[in-house]
């Protein structure tokens, strides 16, 4: 059964990744932002942003940020962390930086976004797999996305008070 979830992450650095998580189809997602329309919206003041990420998350059962190399560092990343938090969302994050890219292969590990959001406690899946020689496997790490995420999604934790 599909969950409606939000996807938070770096839209400039992991939209490729991005797009492969939403093909897996076993969550539903909010449309799909195209960079013209993430630029509209970002051109715009930080409070319309705001008021933007609050209309999307508004209605979702979770919110599941996707974690690449530079997603901890990203301010409107946070805010959606801290969002979720007082909303009382459920709350998790899984890794992407062992899916392809389409300019490049896999990327580094990024650090734990919840950590610099002050948080602990809050599940952080890594689907990434190697290969013989310690290579991330792109493909390999796909197929373990696409057999956990389900899982994955029911496991996020939220603020208790």
């Amino acid at each position: 059964m599909a969950k409606s979830v939000f996807y938070s992450f770096h839209y400039d650095r992991d939209k490729f990744r991005v797009h492969l998580v939403r093909e897996i189809n076993s969550l539903t997602g909010a449309p799909e932002v195209t960079g013209q329309n993430w630029e509209q919206v970002r051109r715009q003041s930080e409070a319309a942003v705001q008021k933007w990420i609050d209309k999307e998350m508004n209605y979702k059962k979770a919110v599941i940020v996707l974690v690449g190399r530079e997603t901890s560092k990203r301010p409107y990343v946070q805010y959606e962390i801290e969002r979720a938090w007082s909303m009382r969302k459920p709350l998790l994050g899984v890794r992407i930086h062992g899916l392809a890219s389409m300019s490049d292969g896999a990327d580094s590990a990024g650090a734990d976004p919840f950590k610099a959001a002050g948080l602990s406690g809050v599940p952080l899946f890594d689907p990434t797999a190697t290969d013989w020689s310690g290579r991330i496997d792109t493909k390999a790490t796909y197929n373990n996305l696409v057999r956990q995420l389900p899982s994955w999604a029911d496991q996020g934790v939220t603020k208790w008070r």
